[in-house]
């Protein structure tokens, strides 16, 4: 095994690496992409029990019918009764009648399954 000569170095210099700009530019697109996907996700957003009556209120008719058919579906063993048009003029009633200041739809969920016709 030859010796290295005195003065010369014993490493190569590595080439740089022709993938590192592509790299870079497939992270940022990464990056790119999964903001978008969480500004979507926002802009998406649907009506929860958790959320204020005067969200209710604000939100537009698509919304409401999605929430009062999600409602029937989790309610429907409890009594055929609570489909999806009960839900939605119960609700309606339930938001614009009285105050309802900073309720939770929840409470008017409740209200809602105590009071379904037997």
């Amino acid at each position: 095994m030859p010796l290295p000569r005195a003065g010369t170095p014993t490493t190569r210099a590595q080439a740089p690496d022709p993938s590192g700009p592509r790299r870079r530019a497939c992270a940022l697109l990464i990056l790119a992409c999964g903001l978008l996907a969480a500004a979507t996700g926002v802009a998406e957003a649907r009506l929860a029990v958790t959320d204020k009556l005067s969200t209710y209120r604000r939100a537009s008719s698509a919304e409401r019918i999605d929430l009062a058919t999600r409602l029937a579906k989790s309610f429907s063993a409890l009594s055929p009764r609570l489909d999806r048009d009960y839900f939605i003029r119960c609700l309606e009633e339930t938001v614009n009648i009285g105050d309802p200041r900073d309720l939770e739809l929840d409470a008017a969920v409740r209200l809602c399954v105590a009071a379904v016709p037997e």
